[in-house]
């Protein structure tokens, strides 16, 4: 491999390193927050989880999904969830535009390869693409089903959000009820698990 793609490959990762520092509104079962690059991580380990029961999707083109599906938020930063409302295209563009500009430090073709897996997520027209749509906002959900939220979290936000995408799938679906029941339980708990 010639040193210049070596020097390109490490920029490109220096670049997407920053997603390590990038947080999210959502806590870990620590109480801290949660940085996109743990979401992902996450979200790729669901793909391996699930995958005797993906029978039909390309496994290889979930794991590209969920490791890129947020790569953006390395320039752009995150915008949680409950605070997602106005001019979503203006928040994707901007996001594809990052990607973009970080692919750009491999070369052309390198980043049409990262956006074209980056589109297949933003906008989802492959059965891929709409799974790992769905399989995203339950990782949110997950996470805010058991991370160490503070006093006064907004678990009913939970059992609406994302619908479209997570009852649309049977396994999906099934998970989703699971997920919500251990949301309906922190519920009723009342208190945060630190103040517990």
């Amino acid at each position: 491999m010639p040193d210049e793609r070596i020097t390109a490959i490490l920029g490109f990762l220096t670049a997407a390193g920053a997603l390590k520092d990038t947080v999210r509104s959502s806590t870990t079962d620590g109480g801290r927050q949660e940085s996109t690059a743990e979401h992902s991580w996450r979200l790729a380990l669901w793909v391996i989880a699930l995958e005797p029961h993906l029978e039909g999707y390309n496994i290889e083109k979930l794991l590209k999904l969920a490791l890129l599906h947020d790569l953006g938020e390395a320039v752009t930063g995150d915008v949680p969830a409950t605070e997602q409302s106005g001019d979503q295209g203006q928040r994707q563009d901007a996001e594809r535009q990052a990607v973009a500009s970080l692919g750009a430090l491999l070369g052309p073709s390198d980043r049409e390869r990262i956006s074209a897996v980056y589109d297949a997520y933003d906008q989802p027209e492959t059965p891929e693409g709409r799974l790992m749509k769905g399989l995203d906002k339950l990782e949110t959900l997950l996470q805010h089903a058991t991370g160490d939220n503070s006093e006064g979290f907004d678990y009913a936000f939970n059992l609406d959000y994302g619908r479209r995408w997570t009852d649309s799938e049977p396994l999906l679906a099934q998970v989703r009820r699971a997920i919500d029941a251990m949301t309906k339980a922190r519920m009723s708990e009342g208190t945060p698990r630190n103040q517990a």
